[in-house]
């Protein structure tokens, strides 16, 4: 293994502090520069990174130094692109956060830019990598379920209003159940079943406003400009149907997470927006435990640049790839799509299922 490959942080908001907790623990990077919008923000991040860390003033400042070999991009949804972008554009790596864009002329630029430049561009969500969907990845590749045949991928909530102090940006197009946690569902399918190929679906919005419950700014109300339920059936390359539903609007329920269901037996997979988690089998004779056969250890928000940086020095292809988060994105938006046209619409893109992270 080579020197440690340097990240700058762009974007100290309240994720970054789940990153930072990783990459202190990992030896194949090595934080060296933070810039935010809010300079005492970025200021504060640092201070808490063991090691000498730079405060730069703006994106432009931190993408240009020596010190930086890869951007991680902590922005909101709507800067992922320009972010990632203006890091490739002044030779640097990127990995951000979901989504990798909000439309698809910006995901395929960010794709164009890496390819011409030479570059890498990973994206979360990194979950996947861990070893709750791995194992059951794992299950399934050898054939312990039979022919795959069927999924449901169920996330549902109130909203992230009653607890995010800023919490419009879910609400704004870019934003929503779908492109903010469908990513983590979506990419855990692909990764279990592989590329969508057909989608179809229905959406809605019950309420045209949201108030803010926590915080300093608990009591103020803000538009709602996005659908906030959302249900669909995706077709997958190999045949299996996923019926998916995300919604910001259900008080409660008891939906499992991820089921997928074969010509032999049922697996239950744990939440895909934890790396790890209790993986089952139904043969018929009731739900058994699977010991964990696959995935990263004790993985975190992280991992997945880990593994780009491993990449790098191997000369393999990363897992948490741009071109897995560009079909993915391409989905969501043909999902969102067939609701508003009350039809079945084709997914134009595809991606290779990313190899399995093995023992």
């Amino acid at each position: 293994m080579g020197e440690p490959l340097n990240i700058g942080i762009v974007g100290a908001g309240k994720i970054s502090g789940a990153y930072l907790s990783t990459l202190a623990r990992l030896t194949n990077v090595r934080l060296t520069a933070v810039t935010d919008l809010d300079d005492s923000r970025a200021r504060a991040l640092a201070t808490q990174y063991e090691g000498p860390v730079a405060v730069a003033p703006t994106v432009a400042d931190l993408v240009s130094r020596d010190d930086v070999d890869a951007v991680l991009n902590l922005t909101i949804p709507a800067a992922h692109a320009d972010v990632a972008l203006q890091a490739l554009a002044a030779g640097k790596h990127v990995y951000g956060e979901k989504p990798l864009a909000a439309h698809r002329k910006e995901a395929d630029a960010v794709l164009a830019a890496a390819r011409e430049a030479g570059l890498r561009v990973g994206c979360a969500p990194d979950t996947v990598l861990g070893t709750g969907t791995q194992t059951a990845r794992r299950t399934i590749d050898d054939g312990l379920i039979g022919r795959p045949v069927a999924a449901t991928a169920f996330m549902t909530g109130a909203g992230h209003e009653k607890w995010h102090p800023d919490p419009e940006f879910y609400y704004r197009p870019g934003g929503g159940p779908l492109l903010d946690m469908g990513p983590y569902y979506l990419s855990a399918l692909v990764h279990l079943l592989g590329p969508v190929v057909r989608v179809t679906g229905a959406s809605s919005r019950p309420r045209a406003e949201r108030t803010i419950g926590s915080g300093p700014r608990a009591g103020h109300t803000f538009p709602v400009e996005v659908d906030t339920h959302i249900t669909g059936v995706l077709e997958h390359a190999g045949g299996a149907l996923s019926t998916l539903i995300m919604s910001f609007d259900v008080r409660a329920a008891r939906l499992p997470r991820i089921e997928v269901h074969g010509t032999d037996a049922s697996l239950s997979v744990p939440d895909p927006n934890t790396f790890d988690g209790p993986v089952e089998i139904h043969r018929g004779d009731g739900w058994t435990a699977l010991p964990v056969r696959a995935g990263y250890r004790d993985a975190g928000r992280g991992t997945g640049l880990a593994d780009l940086a491993a990449a790098l020095d191997s000369g393999r292809p990363h897992r948490a790839s741009a071109e897995l988060a560009a079909h993915v994105l391409d989905v969501m938006l043909t999902l969102m799509d067939a609701a508003d046209q009350d039809r079945a619409l084709p997914v134009t893109s595809t991606c290779e299922r990313p190899a399995p992270v093995t023992d």
